[in-house]
């Protein structure tokens, strides 16, 4: 599949101005389901355990109610995603922080937070697990992004088919056990891997325009 585009992922700018009403829950439930997972998976891959992962998204995501409302939606300026990776980072930072020196004074992240399009000092200065970190976020986003577009298409999908495109598009197994274990013919396997790969690219494209809106 694709390298998805930048800030491909489904948030569109008029959820982002729905979020800075704070009393929006739908919304902000809505918010949640996208990006908490996605927030979650990028501290474990940073080395964070479970417990602090889940920290991580709670004050990113707490960081995000509160700087919302301030942020504005330009992406040549600074993208969405940069923008929620800042948040994202700077907690991801402040847990591991905490581990190596627990009882030191350390800059409280909220601090610096601002519109994400600033950093203060201390971000500024080379952080040389800056770009592994931005490596992962970028994974983690991508993935994040196919999981929703897949699961839209699943559903979308008749059952047999989906199960041929799971088995040989994703889980990547050899055509001719495909074919042995589904009973069906290996013409049949190509033939419906491209059309649901299709309709795959086709959802992929829609939420790409959906930012445009």
């Amino acid at each position: 599949m694709n390298q998805m585009e930048d800030d491909s992922h489904p948030t569109r700018p008029s959820l982002l101005n729905k979020l800075k009403d704070t009393a929006d829950h739908q919304s902000w439930r809505e918010f949640n389901d996208l990006y908490g997972k996605l927030i979650f998976g990028f501290a474990l891959k940073a080395g964070l355990t479970e417990d602090e992962a889940k920290e991580v998204v709670q004050e990113t995501l707490i960081a995000a109610a509160n700087n919302l409302p301030g942020f504005r939606y330009q992406p040549k300026v600074c993208s969405f995603k940069t923008w929620l990776l800042n948040l994202s980072r700077w907690r991801v930072t402040d847990q591991l922080r905490k581990r190596q020196a627990p009882s030191a004074p350390r800059q409280d992240s909220r601090m610096r937070e601002g519109d994400g399009t600033r950093t203060d000092t201390i971000e500024r200065v080379a952080d040389p697990a800056g770009s592994q970190l931005e490596a992962i976020w970028d994974e983690e986003w991508e993935a994040s992004l196919q999981g929703i577009v897949l699961a839209r298409v699943k559903a979308q999908t008749d059952p047999k088919q989906w199960q041929i495109f799971d088995f040989y598009g994703l889980k990547k197994w050899p055509v001719h056990d495909v074919a042995q274990a589904l009973n069906v013919s290996v013409g049949q396997i190509y033939l419906v891997k491209h059309r649901v790969a299709a309709r795959v690219k086709k959802e992929i494209k829609k939420e790409i325009k959906r930012l445009e809106k």
